[in-house]
């Protein structure tokens, strides 16, 4: 028979059949279990007209099912169609990227965004919490982080092209801050709906507003820095001293305790090199430690915080450019500057996330500019994200097994608020989760069909999403 409700992303065996269950609490009615007969990753699920019943072989899938069953009900108004699923994921990573740190966002929103990854069966958030225009977690013993550090004054009007005298700011100081016991209760939202929060603590570079709030954590302390208020990549970078990394170490480890995630993110992308080149105490430290070239200093801040983090049971994730450094083999790699760079990072035995920015950048325009509100630049539609190639044409399948799966990035230079959040998430994220998910291909237009009648779940949930084209 036809689809009476549509799925996104669509699963794996979908067979419905006549009849209806009629209930008005269909979550009181829904009968939940373990079973050692299915997979760890699958879940089956059956609605008849008795009731519904779902069976899973570990947790993590009984949270899959119960989001597919939170699509079914969502909307029915009491009379379910009676269908039967089994379903399970192509990849165990099924990520979404959220930048607080360019713009901050309230729990309550991020909440939001949690309910819409978890209506699709996405199952990580990848929290980017610091950066060069604003730190937003607690450090307990650094108080000036969240105090100075997690505030600018004002923030760069439009794009940052052109001569800098030519720029325009709007002068309203921007910022904000999560506390630790914020964070474990939006750990404990998260986890109550499939999602594992992986929080991202970038370094050595991106660490502006550090600098700003402790001027010892630079390279050149006399010189007092403030949060950047423009985007592009700050010359400002982590110094070389001890107490460097003994803020490094205090904050990793207060990180890591927060997220009880098995990973934690450390950045390492865009790291320029020039104030170590021009700092006496990082020329010393390179004889210290034995090493020829500046660029390496970076590869020692990569192992340095990749042993904290395993002294508490975690595992560094770090953007591609770590690959051009010294790292620990159990570094996971997230790709994302060219699908080239997957086939790299398997090929020396990396597990890797694709990310890559041609595709899975949803801070691109998505139509033609005039039409759009202002982006970073780019251009990438809801067709290309449903229909384009995510990993490179050859890799043999030991590089396939070293794919930990796909994420989104949602970068936030251009999204001031939630709306803008959710306007360049959505309906984006539909097609992505299809893909992260590994659903039976459809033509394009079958899956246009299919999002149409998805949609209002999204306005059920309360998210704003950009309208399907004509």
């Amino acid at each position: 028979m036809p689809d009476p409700i549509a799925l996104v992303p669509l699963p794996r065996s979908v067979v419905w059949s006549e009849g209806t269950w009629e209930t008005t609490d269909p979550w009181e009615g829904l009968s939940v279990g373990l079973s050692e007969d299915l997979p760890a990753t699958e879940y089956a699920l059956s609605i008849s007209p008795q009731g519904a019943a779902l069976s899973a072989g570990s947790e993590a899938a009984l949270a899959d099912g119960r989001n597919t069953f939170a699509q079914i009900v969502t909307g029915a108004d009491g009379s379910i169609p009676c269908v039967t699923i089994a379903d399970s994921p192509k990849h165990a990573w099924r990520g979404m990227h959220l930048d607080v740190s360019r713009h901050f966002l309230p729990v309550e929103e991020i909440e939001t965004l949690l309910d819409g990854m978890a209506l699709h069966r996405l199952n990580v958030l990848h929290l980017h919490l610091t950066d060069d225009q604003g730190w937003r977690v607690e450090i307990k013993g650094y108080p000036r982080l969240t105090e100075v550090g997690a505030w600018r004054e004002q923030t760069l009007v439009g794009h940052m092209s052109g001569d800098e005298e030519s720029w325009t700011f709007d002068g309203v100081r921007h910022g904000g801050s999560y506390s630790q016991e914020e964070l474990k209760g939006l750990v404990e939202y998260a986890r109550r709906r499939g999602i594992m929060i992986v929080p991202e603590i970038d370094l050595p570079g991106h660490m502006q507003a550090a600098v700003a709030a402790y001027p010892e954590l630079g390279n050149f302390p006399e010189q007092q820095v403030g949060v950047r208020e423009v985007w592009g990549i700050s010359d400002h970078v982590l110094g070389v001293s001890d107490q460097v990394f003994d803020f490094l170490r205090d904050v990793l480890t207060q990180v890591a305790g927060i997220f009880p995630a098995p990973y934690v993110h450390i950045g390492g992308d865009e790291c320029p090199t020039g104030e170590w080149e021009r700092s006496s105490q990082a020329r010393a430290r390179m004889n210290e430690w034995g090493l020829t070239r500046v660029s390496e200093i970076q590869g020692r801040f990569t192992t340095f915080a990749s042993e904290v983090l395993a002294e508490q049971g975690k595992r560094a994730i770090a953007w591609d450019e770590v690959l051009e450094t010294h790292l620990p083999d159990d570094t996971v790699i997230m790709n994302w500057r060219g699908p080239a760079g997957v086939g790299e990072a398997t090929s020396r035995g990396f597990q890797t996330i694709v990310a890559t920015s041609d595709l899975l950048y949803f801070d691109h325009y998505q139509a033609d500019p005039a039409d759009e509100p202002l982006a970073i630049g780019g251009r990438t539609t809801l067709e290309d994200v449903y229909t384009g190639r995510l990993l490179p044409k050859k890799m043999s399948a030991e590089q396939e097994r070293l794919v930990m799966g796909l994420q989104a990035q949602l970068w936030t230079e251009y999204l001031p608020d939630a709306g803008a959040v959710q306007y360049m998430a959505f309906p984006r994220l539909c097609a992505f989760a299809e893909r992260a998910w590994g659903s039976p291909e459809q033509s394009w237009d079958e899956f246009q069909e299919r999002l149409r009648a998805h949609l209002p779940r999204l306005d059920a949930f309360g998210i704003r999403y950009r309208p399907l084209d004509d």
